[in-house]
């Protein structure tokens, strides 16, 4: 998948939007949607890196599609965008859509798995059943296309463990066992994730948008934007897993 274009060359496939700023969401998007027909491109390829939506919905689809339209509308492209969260039973569900605020507005990852770990002392280790959920929506500047959801079953740990993934992939044990989601490989974490199987939900959606598209004669230069991909990580940027 490229995430950078130059004007020189023709774009054959239409152009969309990853409506995301957090790299650690792009960075595992961008190898999920690698057989999808279209040219992704990322905020800072657009000069968006500080364009930020405000979460108001109640639930992750209402956050998904409401990210997903004010960046559509914003860059004048259609876009992918997602919402993810933890949900603990024994929480009543929570931190849910509120992931990446659980634990205050500058939080970083140690501080949320922190919080969850101290909530659930003393809890029996059958009933800290917990389970990761993305949902994807896909919309253009003037409508919502479709939407996709996913999830993964697990349990939370009494410690986090694992150095890969980002958010609450530390505590949570992928099946309700070791290892963690932060132990496995980045492709052992999207053969299974939450992120995967959204994916895999709206696949349809995307690929019956593409073919319905007329190919782009043009596009505009790009050529001097960097992508996001790669670059340093703000611990404060993550959320859910």
């Amino acid at each position: 998948m490229r995430v950078t274009i130059s004007s020189e060359e023709e774009c054959p496939v239409p152009r969309v939007l990853i409506a995301t700023t957090n790299a650690h969401k792009i960075e595992e998007l961008g190898v999920l949607l690698m057989q999808v027909g279209c040219e992704f491109v990322v905020p800072r390829d657009l000069g968006l890196d500080d364009f930020d939506v405000d979460e108001t919905g109640s639930t992750l689809l209402e956050n998904a599609i409401l990210k997903a339209v004010s960046f559509a509308r914003k860059a004048g492209l259609p876009a992918l965008a997602d919402d993810s969260g933890l949900e603990v039973d024994a929480l009543g569900g929570e931190p849910g859509v509120r992931s990446k605020r659980y634990a205050g507005p500058d939080a970083t990852d140690a501080d949320r798995v922190s919080l969850i770990v101290s909530k659930l002392a003393g809890v029996a280790e059958r009933a800290r059943t917990a389970r990761f959920r993305t949902v994807l929506a896909f919309a253009t500047p003037d409508a919502v296309i479709g939407t996709g959801s996913g999830s993964v079953e697990g349990r939370i740990g009494l410690e986090p463990f694992g150095a890969h993934g980002f958010g609450y992939d530390p505590i949570f044990l992928v099946g309700g066992h070791r290892p963690t989601m932060a132990e496995l490989t980045p492709a052992e974490k999207n053969a299974i994730s939450h992120r995967s199987r959204a994916v895999q939900a709206i696949r349809p959606v995307l690929d019956t948008w593409v073919a319905s598209q007329p190919p782009t004669a043009s596009s505009p230069d790009l050529s001097s934007l960097r992508s996001p991909i790669g670059s340093p990580l703000d611990p404060r940027a993550s959320q859910g897993g």
